[in-house]
């Protein structure tokens, strides 16, 4: 078994709660009702997306390369 590590992106939702996404893994998204509840669905979700990936015969993508970064802009509106 290995460990994979994936970057996750918590939107806050203005009903409450935050929806998390996972830019690797394509369509992998969950919410929870607070940070730590979210982030503990991100992990049970990534098992899950990874678990079908692998028996599906598919590749699990991995982030080894990644260079994330943020950039700020200002806009005229």
């Amino acid at each position: 078994m290995r460990t994979l590590s994936y970057r996750i992106t918590l939107r806050k939702e203005p009903e409450g709660g935050y929806t998390v996404l996972v830019p690797a893994l394509p369509g992998c998204v969950t919410y929870g009702k607070t940070v730590e509840e979210a982030i503990e669905m991100s992990r049970d979700a990534i098992t899950g997306y990874v678990e079908s990936l692998i028996e599906d015969g598919e590749a699990v993508p991995v982030e080894d390369d990644l260079i994330e970064c943020r950039v700020t802009v200002e806009a005229h509106a």
